[in-house]
């Protein structure tokens, strides 16, 4: 019909000659980006399945200066916990593909100059930042880059910016309400590793500050420590905190290596969960599930949802909130009461 010799490919002139039309009218029909009549798009489409035409993702590309699409800035650090972690990215990467989005992953710690090099390689269209501190270096380039970036967590001024987070420090307070209400006086919370800390790293100062807020506010009082991430340190950790403070009888956790020994810890020290100690974890609700854990769980496929969605948006040049935080829920099981 066509006349095209074999393994010879389909060209948007073919697919216009087959529907007597204009091969800008093809181009408009696939790229949405004129109206077109329902007659004339459904003729057109008639014969991009009869031909079997697929547009050249290179040619879309350079048509649209687009590149269809974003990275994922996850610098792979001390202290992350990489199960968690790959949550919000599987997340990312679906939500990505239901716009017609690929994912490219970066995992180097490079900072600033890493977020420089991605915005001048013309390789993507946007980018998600994750592991965002307090004070982040890669927030002030971030503004002055032309590139549409989104941040999964928020830094201490997110003036110009977009971030998508669970709001952490009420996540800290929902876990001492809690034990408050359950008639504990005295609890601490085992915290992320120390280098989370020293880096200032949102997520952990947010929540340690909920939980030394709401123990002020309640009349509890409250010890914090980071934990870190091995069990053998778990252990150490955990025994030293009972020494020292032997009248603790609520354990806030924010370290999802930490949650398994300090379950399985707590009664080699003569602690019986809850009847001595009640422990409650920030953690992702798979994680709290298998030990019927009271947990505020950590959405990490809502936010990733979240953030792709937000970074849609500002590729269209649509307005978006500078901070959305997703409200915590304490979901209550066997480990506190």
């Amino acid at each position: 019909m066509s006349g095209r010799a074999a393994g010879e490919q389909v060209t948007i002139a073919d697919v216009a000659r087959h529907a007597g039309v204009a091969a800008s009218t093809v181009s408009y029909v696939l790229s949405g980006k004129r109206a077109i009549s329902a007659t004339t798009r459904s003729r057109v489409l008639a014969s991009v399945r009869a031909l079997g035409y697929h547009p050249n993702a290179g040619a879309r590309a350079l048509a649209s200066r687009k590149a269809n699409v974003i990275a994922l800035v996850l610098p792979l650090r001390t202290g992350m916990q990489v199960p968690v972690v790959m949550r919000f990215a599987t997340a990312v990467v679906t939500t990505a593909r239901r716009y017609d989005h690929d994912v490219l992953l970066v995992t180097a710690d490079e900072g600033p100059s890493g977020l420089h090099r991605i915005a001048g390689s013309a390789l993507v269209d946007g980018v998600l930042l994750m592991d965002v501190e307090l004070e982040d270096s890669r927030v002030p380039l971030l503004r002055e880059l032309s590139l549409p970036g989104v941040l999964i967590g928020h830094p201490a001024d997110s003036t110009g910016l977009a971030c998508v987070d669970l709001d952490f420090r009420r996540a800290g307070e929902l876990c001492v309400e809690h034990l408050a209400g359950a008639g504990h006086r005295r609890i601490a919370l085992l915290g992320a590793p120390a280098a989370v800390y020293d880096r200032g790293t949102g997520f952990a100062h947010r929540t340690r500050r909920g939980v030394l807020a709401a123990a002020g506010r309640l009349g509890v009082e409250a010890v914090t420590r980071p934990c870190e991430e091995n069990p053998a340190a778990v252990r150490r950790d955990l025994t030293a905190l009972l020494a020292d403070h032997p009248d603790i009888t609520g354990l806030v956790v924010q370290n999802e290596s930490a949650v398994e020994p300090v379950l399985s810890t707590l009664p080699t020290l003569g602690r019986r969960v809850p009847q001595d100690v009640s422990v409650v974890a920030v953690c992702p609700d798979e994680l709290a599930e298998p030990s019927a854990l009271t947990c505020v769980p950590v959405p990490a496929e809502e936010v990733g949802r979240q953030a792709v969605t937000l970074l849609m948006r500002r590729l269209r040049d649509e307005p978006v909130p500078e901070v959305t935080l997703l409200e915590p829920r304490l979901t209550v099981r066997d480990t506190s009461r």
